[in-house]
């Protein structure tokens, strides 16, 4: 019976440390992106600096080599792409004047004829609306002002946020190993040993849910690319490379990629003949990658029904916002396998039992 009891203690004890934890975490959301950020980074980076310190540097020195690193990479992505994109932008404009054209005189014929709608404004409607509203024009701006006031503060925050991203990783990167040995100093002895295999499969799932996720980035804005320019369209570089990088945010890749290439289609080709090579492009990418490159690069490890899936994207975008969206899966994934050893457990307990 005391047994019993104290299993029971025990569940009960870990819920409410749960739910405070989470309580916790949803009150300081707003503020959490940034280490979040920086806290996923230094995952990442810290074998690196333990391979360091393993050569006798100090992880002081490893930390900084690793932003210096970093930084780098970040500053020749940048010397790569730049022109790159800029000479797509210069292609762009030099093509505006044709699109604009092909606009007035293709698309928005075919809209108005589709739908039965008027797109050309009528100018005296117009004059009328704004002699008549005029005087409510102070009224709008006085409304508007504070709008751009809080914009410009989500701008300044949004600054703050990413210059404490280098600050935080720098001291994660540093004292990793400290942290990690200060959390197990504080598991109860009770539950040392399992805690411990669950935090090595943790590292394991997670391990191979960034190196596969990695991969098959690189793999599908190759395809891609070499897809949008087989089907012809200008700006397949970087409207494929958009599509590949986004493919880590489920779904997003490939509604934002088609979206774009559709437009760039229809202002380019004009008709059904180029529109459809770019939608042949995305449905073959998009079984490449369902039915290819996601189950054998990342695999069935992370195990989440198709549901689950759409729910925890919704959930961790609603209390995180774009960071955890990014983070919904390989957490999810965590829960899943902290949820299988304490269903594990569970079966096995005197509380099942009796």
């Amino acid at each position: 019976m005391n047994t019993e009891r104290s299993d029971g203690l025990h569940y009960l004890w870990w819920l409410a440390l749960v739910c405070v934890s989470g309580g916790v975490l949803y009150l300081l959301s707003p503020i959490l992106t940034p280490f979040l950020l920086a806290a996923v980074i230094a995952y990442i980076c810290n074998p690196i600096v333990t391979r360091m310190a393993s050569h006798r540097l100090s992880r002081t020195v490893g930390a900084i080599l690793v932003m210096l690193l970093l930084s780098g990479m970040f500053v020749a992505l940048i010397f790569i792409m730049v022109p790159l994109f800029e000479e797509e932008a210069r292609r762009l404009m030099d093509k505006m004047p044709v699109y604009l054209d092909v606009l007035k005189n293709h698309v928005m014929p075919w809209l108005e004829a589709r739908f039965n709608i008027s797109l050309q404004p009528d100018m005296n409607v117009l004059k009328q609306a704004i002699s008549e509203h005029w005087q409510s024009a102070g009224g709008v701006a006085a409304k508007v002002l504070p709008s751009l006031t809080s914009g410009g503060m989500a701008i300044v925050e949004f600054l703050v946020n990413m210059l404490l991203v280098p600050v935080v990783l720098f001291y994660l990167l540093r004292d990793w190993d400290m942290l990690i040995q200060l959390i197990d100093e504080m598991i109860p002895r009770y539950w040392h040993q399992q805690i411990s295999v669950l935090a090595r499969e943790t590292d394991q799932i997670l391990a191979e849910f960034l190196r596969g996720q990695l991969s098959v980035i690189v793999l599908m804005s190759i395809c891609y690319i070499t897809g949008l320019w087989l089907a012809g369209l200008e700006f397949a570089l970087p409207i494929g490379l958009v599509a590949g990088i986004l493919v880590f945010v489920p779904y997003l890749g490939m509604i934002v990629g088609l979206t774009l290439a559709t437009l760039a289609a229809v202002m380019q080709f004009q008709d059904w003949s180029g529109i459809i090579p770019v939608w042949i492009v995305f449905g073959a990418g998009q079984l490449l990658e369902g039915m290819l490159f996601t189950p054998w690069l990342v695999g069935d490890r992370i195990g989440l029904h198709p549901v689950m899936v759409i729910f925890a994207l919704m959930a961790f975008g609603q209390l995180f916002g774009f960071f955890g969206i990014l983070l919904a899966l390989p957490v999810s994934a965590v829960l899943l396998v902290w949820l299988r050893h304490l269903h594990q457990h569970y079966l096995v307990s005197n509380f099942y039992k009796s």
